[in-house]
């Protein structure tokens, strides 16, 4: 059973934020930190930098010689199975840094030269560098080292989902940047029959790690030790027909060996190599899973896109519907935009309370027209306001959605709508409103929302959003 289903929530995966994990064993998706950094919202910026932080405490211990702090620090990365992600066929273990595994992690750690010269720097690089750590370890510690955040999203979550929480449940250890140490409490969380549940935003996990010891080692360490074999003119060094030297990566693992330590040695050796691997691995984008992947890791359903606009077109018009329009708006434009905007808030207070809108996303795009639009107007939140009017959308409707806007909190908005009889006086209405630097508004009827419905449903590959863009262009040119 998944928690989708515990909850009656009536949504499956396309709709929800969270992996919408089974609650008696693991889904097989990570939490890779390289992901984290490459969030732009306030809650990805401190989630790596929690990361960063717990890390560089455990290394400054073991480089200090103060292994009793160490080893209590990786001890408190405990196997929990709240989490549910992983590699677990059965009842969800965990596998991350603590308990038994613990003693064993902080021996490699604290013996390998990577970590003692300083060549071990960020979490993952711990899966290329020291034996015995994987992926699903990187992931499960990443989520413990998270615990704060994720309660919090598990939170906004149950508010914004209607999922049930129980108060003074026990949180786990918690990580305290600025003490550098672990703390506890009790906090409000789901309770299931297999205990407490922290949900973990979809947009954060991956098949894989961005960092792979073999790829590093074939692709980056390996080619340069070939050609230096060549220069050295070694034993390895072998001609082909025509005269080429040549070397085999083969020749190479057979010498120097090919596990991790072996990667350690050559790297210390060349420690520039490490250093461009992470650089474009930097600028390399490890994208979000989209939902055709997810509906195979997990075995899901895949967004119903034409049962969307049915919903929509049978949603009829007026006040006593404006709850069930919202509803499906949500739905629609939570499966349109996914991956970029994520964690939504319903009814999202600003002002101290005086104001309200009815969907705020955070906007985590990394490619395609959001990005754009986040690299040249102020945009970490897009705000949506909904109107099941029977009537025709004016001022006072442009003039609420704008007076939600800040420079802090974004200034691009969608005013959705059902119809509109005079197009061109709204546009002008919403061009002059951009005019007065008081906010870009895209506005979306019924028909238009079928249009970029459709464009979701033929193609094979992400949406361009080619509406959103001409609106946009026309708003600002």
């Amino acid at each position: 059973m998944r928690v989708s289903e515990y909850f009656k929530l009536n949504k499956t995966q396309p709709y929800l934020d969270f992996v919408d994990i089974r609650l008696d064993t693991d889904t097989e998706v990570f939490v890779d930190p390289s992901a984290l950094r490459q969030l732009n919202s306030p809650w990805g910026h401190e989630c790596a930098s929690l990361v960063q932080s717990y890390f560089e405490t455990v290394l400054s211990r073991i480089r200090a010689g103060n292994n009793k702090d160490a080893l209590s620090l990786l001890s408190c990365l405990n196997e929990r199975n709240e989490f549910h992600l992983g590699f677990s066929k059965g009842k969800s273990r965990g596998h991350a840094f603590g308990e038994k595994s613990a003693e064993t992690v902080w021996g490699s750690l604290s013996k390998s030269q990577a970590s003692i010269s300083g060549l071990l720097q960020d979490l993952e690089d711990t899966c290329l560098l020291i034996e015995g750590i994987g992926k699903d370890m990187i992931s499960d510690a990443v989520c413990n080292i998270l615990r704060g955040p994720l309660i919090r999203y598990t939170q906004d979550m149950c508010s914004y989902y209607g999922i049930p929480v129980t108060p003074g449940v026990a949180s786990g250890p918690i990580w305290n940047p600025e003490r550098e140490i672990w703390e506890s409490s009790f906090v409000s969380l789901p309770m299931t029959n297999e205990g407490k549940v922290i949900l973990i935003p979809k947009v954060i996990v991956r098949l894989r790690l961005s960092y792979r010891y073999d790829e590093y080692y074939s692709h980056y360490l390996l080619p340069v030790m070939q050609r230096e074999e060549i220069e050295a003119r070694t034993g390895l060094v072998h001609f082909l027909k025509d005269g080429t030297p040549r070397v085999t990566k083969k020749s190479l693992r057979a010498k120097y060996g090919a596990d991790k330590l072996a990667v350690v040695e050559q790297t210390l050796k060349r420690p520039t190599i490490l250093e461009k691997y992470k650089a474009e691995k930097e600028e390399e984008v490890n994208a979000p899973l989209v939902h055709e992947l997810l509906s195979d890791v997990e075995a899901t359903d895949i967004p119903d896109w034409s049962g969307l606009l049915a919903e929509l077109q049978g949603c009829k018009t007026g006040r006593d519907y404006a709850s069930q329009y919202e509803e499906i708006i949500e739905r629609i434009l939570s499966a349109l935009f996914y991956p970029s905007l994520c964690h939504p808030q319903k009814q999202h207070k600003i002002h101290g309370g005086r104001k309200r809108i009815d969907i705020t996303y955070s906007n985590e795009a990394r490619s395609g027209f959001f990005n754009w639009v986040s690299l040249h107007y102020p945009s970490a939140f897009i705000f949506v306001e909904c109107k099941n009017y029977g009537k025709e959308i004016g001022n006072p409707e442009l003039d609420q959605l704008a007076g939600r806007f800040s420079p802090s909190r974004g200034k691009v908005g969608m005013l959705v709508f059902r119809s509109i009889d005079d197009a061109e006086r709204l546009f002008r209405s919403c061009k002059d409103t951009a005019g007065d630097d008081r906010g870009f508004i895209l506005t979306l009827t019924d028909a238009e929302i079928e249009q970029l419905l459709l464009e979701a449903q033929s193609t094979s590959g992400p949406p361009t959003y080619q509406l959103l863009k001409d609106k946009f262009s026309r708003l600002v040119s």
